[in-house]
């Protein structure tokens, strides 16, 4: 009858938005009840191994059609958290985060692309500059490498802060900083202090004269 065709157009339609979402997944639908619509639908999906529960929808109850002067129309509706289907696709882990004006949770993602989230911390950063005249064959990447094989993970970022050449000397001085960051507490600057100092140590390995 019309009511089972409208309800087979709305679940062929959802289907094609989640296969959309999510590629090809199995779904399955199941008999629900909400106030505005009958029948009513809810439609799980196979993700990952496991079913997850994604929208809820169904016949837009001929009374609503009523209430709107549209007694000659049948339709449909569908409702879906679009939070927590992101928080699916891009691995976010809290909802809360959806809320934040952390550049470092916004810069992970691009219109039209699913990328997997990358967790970062909420304990603060410490900051540290170093500065050295180059030699002729400075290669910026090995100083980077040096740097993380002192500190490892607690560098979060390194980035050029200034750069200029004394015309007397003939030597290009540039000079870096540092942002250190853990995933599980707050640094100190002493500990931070002590890997500086080993770096400032080490730069004489790749020839680099410390100011």
């Amino acid at each position: 009858d019309e009511c089972k065709m409208v309800a087979d157009d709305l679940k062929a339609t959802l289907e094609g938005l989640m296969d959309h979402l999510f590629g090809p997944v199995e779904k399955r639908w199941a008999d629900d009840y909400f106030p505005f619509t009958e029948p009513s639908f809810e439609c799980e999906i196979l993700y990952e191994g496991e079913w997850l529960e994604v929208l809820g929808s169904g016949v837009v109850h001929t009374e609503v059609l009523d209430m709107a002067g549209r007694s000659d129309r049948r339709g449909w509706a569908f409702g879906l958290g679009l939070e927590r289907l992101a928080m699916v696709l891009f691995k976010i882990p809290d909802i809360r985060l959806f809320w934040t004006d952390d550049s470092r949770f916004h810069d992970q993602f691009k219109a039209g692309t699913i990328t997997t989230f990358e967790p970062y911390s909420k304990f603060p950063p410490v900051f540290k500059d170093i500065a050295f005249w180059l030699p002729e064959d400075f290669v910026e990447n090995d100083f980077f490498e040096m740097a993380r094989g002192i500190a490892g993970d607690l560098i979060e970022r390194m980035e050029l802060t200034d750069e200029f050449t004394n015309p007397k000397k003939g030597k290009t001085s540039k000079c870096f900083r540092i942002t250190y960051r853990s995933m599980d507490r707050s640094l100190t600057n002493e500990e931070i202090d002590a890997l500086q100092n080993e770096l400032r140590d080490r730069c004489a390995d790749l020839d680099l004269e410390v100011r």
